[in-house]
């Protein structure tokens, strides 16, 4: 049995907020759990090319805008899959910051962390 509190954990800097790694590939579950944290005001082009997620908004708001414009608003109680590799922005609302529940398939090493001041979308390898 694994049992951890956010507070025993390390927040990595991912880009653009923090998270916290719960579950990372280690522990040899073939999945990650990450509580994260997306800052006020900010904008992150994201793409994972090797991880499908899923996300859970349990406060804050922002929007998952996709790569034909459909924009899809994230309040506490949306979940959003990732399930092709999508391409995306996430957008946390000007006023709060958003804090999401995060699983990621497979498993996450748990020190990745985007390049967002690149061109294109951000992805972890």
């Amino acid at each position: 049995m694994i049992v951890r509190s956010i507070a025993e954990l390390e927040a990595v800097e991912w880009g653009n907020g923090l998270s916290r790694r719960l579950l990372t590939e280690a522990d040899g579950m073939s999945y990650s759990l990450t509580d994260t944290v997306v800052r006020a005001g900010t904008e992150s082009a994201l793409q994972y090319l090797k991880h499908l997620e899923a996300c859970y908004c349990i406060s804050g708001s922002g929007q998952v805008v996709d790569t034909q414009g459909n924009i899809h608003p994230i309040t506490p109680g949306t979940m959003y899959a990732l399930d092709e590799h999508d391409a995306h922005y996430l957008i946390a609302s000007p006023d709060e910051d958003l804090r999401l529940v995060c699983v990621f398939s497979p498993a996450l090493r748990g020190d990745e962390r985007h390049q967002l001041d690149t061109a294109g979308f951000s992805h972890y390898s």
